[in-house]
């Protein structure tokens, strides 16, 4: 059985280190990341070509079984995964890891909708954790920003007034709360990405009594299998290969 594991996250490499020794699992990386943390196994880097491109890779490969264990805001290869799947008829699983409890956070639907929250809060010293491609929707803004992410935004859609911080986590609890003490942040703004990884900035903003703007999950494909759990994604699997073996 031949496993497309659409990937970049913790979880799809825990996955594709589970299901190595039992089926073909290639892995498929976006691209957008220098110097990924690469899974066990084969790996294909870049993007399909949308739903078309997705279809006739899926064809050409003989791929039996798609895993959709991509972050949680990768909104479009989400949709055209479960769009090839069905045209397809390929089993189609969507790991999903859980959201995070909002507690008291402002919910928004966008970067823009937080960049209106800024605006209208008065915060002055924001730190920024939207990765770059949500950093456009504050180049306009009038605040301060502590700007976290993996690789650079582009120049042209930062804000005026900004430090910026390339780095990965895991981040711990002290690290967060010493680095938002120090700049005298007033507000959090983040997306609700979820697991353990970058959790700990939450907490550190609870602690210090930051304000939180979390941007909501873009809602999942209608009607697509989901799991929480790489033990249940790795079940998942076993089971799909057992029902193509029976046939």
């Amino acid at each position: 059985m031949r496993v497309l594991l659409l990937g970049g996250t913790a979880e799809a490499r825990a996955l594709a280190a589970r299901l190595h020794s039992g089926v073909e699992v290639i892995s498929s990386l976006a691209g957008r990341v220098p110097d990924p943390a690469l899974p066990v196994g084969p790996v294909r880097i870049g993007g399909f070509g949308g739903v078309e491109g997705l279809r006739k890779w899926l064809r050409d490969e003989g791929i039996d079984v798609v895993v959709d264990a991509t972050h949680p805001f990768a909104a479009t290869i989400t949709a055209n995964a479960a769009s090839a799947c069905e045209e397809l008829r390929l089993p189609h699983l969507v790991l999903a890891r859980p959201a995070w409890e909002p507690g008291d956070a402002i919910m928004v639907a966008s970067d823009t909708e937080a960049a209106e929250i800024v605006a209208h809060q008065g915060f002055s010293r924001v730190f920024l954790t939207t990765g770059r491609s949500g950093v456009r929707a504050f180049a306009d803004s009038d605040a301060w920003f502590l700007i976290r992410a993996v690789t650079p935004p582009d120049s042209d859609v930062l804000p005026r007034r900004h430090q910026l911080v390339l780095s990965r986590g895991p981040y711990n609890y002290e690290g967060e709360y010493v680095l938002m003490r120090e700049h005298r942040i007033d507000a959090l703004v983040t997306k609700n990405s979820g697991g353990q990884m970058t959790r700990a900035k939450l907490d550190a903003a609870a602690a210090l009594d930051i304000p939180v703007v979390m941007v909501d999950r873009p809602p999942l494909p209608a009607g697509v299998t989901t799991v929480g759990s790489v033990d249940e994604a790795a079940e998942w699997v076993a089971n799909a290969g057992q029902s193509r073996h029976s046939r």
